[in-house]
């Protein structure tokens, strides 16, 4: 049984200018998710599209502008409330390296064979998988 609205949160799998590696996140807050990894995003707001939360929560977050791409996997249930929805996307030319997240306490480019070598959040685990499958 659901509680509340269901309620969509994005991450962006951003893929490196040369295409050989993805930003992943280490989370260091919540202690029960702390050394986790996942791909950077958050919730989605009301009335607004996934890519546009993925457009604003790189802005907000990673301090970077991006463009969005295909969308990664299925929809993969965070809990009875969340839903996780990751989609690719690039860094528009010029922009800064990315700064870690609130919650993160270190971001990473990982290579598509490294990948599935980090401890991954488990609804991230099956999108990660299908990840390694993908043209970038």
């Amino acid at each position: 049984m659901t509680t509340g609205t269901p309620v969509i949160v994005v991450g962006a799998a951003i893929v490196r200018s040369d295409g050989e590696a993805v930003l992943c996140a280490r989370r260091s807050a919540p202690a029960h998710l702390a050394g986790k990894w996942e791909f950077p995003g958050g919730k989605v707001e009301a009335g607004e599209r996934d890519v546009d939360a993925v457009v604003r929560e790189c802005r907000e977050e990673l301090g970077v502008e991006v463009t969005v791409g295909a969308r990664v996997g299925e929809d993969a249930r965070i809990d009875d409330r969340f839903t996780l929805r990751v989609f690719l996307a690039r860094m528009e030319p010029g922009q800064p390296e990315p700064l870690p997240l609130e919650d993160h306490d270190l971001l990473a480019w990982v290579s598509r064979g490294e990948l599935l070598d980090l401890d991954w959040l488990a609804p991230d685990v099956p999108i990660v998988a299908q990840l390694g499958y993908m043209t970038w």
